[in-house]
This record gives C-alpha cells, structure tokens and sequence, in this order.
C-alpha cells in the first residue's frame, strides 16, 4: 500500500531563517512559520488562532531562503512531516516536529492582502 506525506503551509516567517553548516559540510536552514486560523464560534462570532510550524531546508533551498527571506514574509511551501528527537542538555528527551521544504513558493503582498492571498491559495490548489 502506497502512503502519503505531504504539507502545503501558506503563512508568515516569524524570524529570520538561521543557516548551518553540518559536520558533514552540507548547508540547512531553520525557520519558524506562523499560520492563522479564523472561525466563527456557536454564537457568531469571530475567533482566531496562530499555529507555529519548525521548517527545515537543505542545500539549494537553505541558500535561497538564506538570501531571500526575512521575518515578516509570506511564503508558500511544500514538504514532508519529520520527526525527530535528541537529548538536551538538561539530560531529558525531547522530541521535534518539523517540515523539510521540498518546494518553495516567494510571495510579496499588494495593497489587498487577503485578495491576494485567496489568488495564491487557488492558484496552488489547481
């Protein structure tokens, strides 16, 4: 049986991308990315909420975002969900959830943004 891993997130860098060279030599960059959730409550009203998503880029795509991106973008990108865990330095366990980029769509808003945004959002789902 065949299986699926796939994210799509449209959303806004919440710092800048930080960049590493691992003991390897290849080159990663790690980024968080804010989504927002809007939805109307039983009695009508509006509620929103943020999710933030830990995102990993390798090689060509840690240069690109190194160069290109900067807290406060917008940016839509594709990957796969890892997880991963390591020791602290508190001794404990911890575990990680992250995305690792696999396409990576530039966005810049006009004046309109959330028509702008829709366009996006179709135009990817298409």
């Amino acid at each position: 049986m065949k299986s699926v891993n796939r994210v799509t997130l449209l959303g806004h860098l919440v710092a800048d991308p930080e960049i590493k060279i691992t003991k390897t030599g290849k080159k990663v960059s790690n980024f968080a990315l804010a989504t927002n959730n809007e939805w109307f409550d039983h009695n009508g009203e509006l509620q929103s909420s943020v999710d933030f998503h830990r995102i990993v880029a390798w090689e060509k795509l840690a240069d690109i975002t190194s160069t290109y991106l900067k807290k406060g973008q917008p940016v839509l990108l594709e990957g796969r969900l890892t997880h991963r865990s390591y020791e602290g330095k508190d001794k404990l366990r911890h575990y990680i959830t992250e995305v690792v980029v696999s396409n990576l769509h530039l966005l810049s808003w006009r004046q309109d943004r959330n028509s702008i945004e829709a366009k996006e959002l179709a135009a990817s789902a298409s």
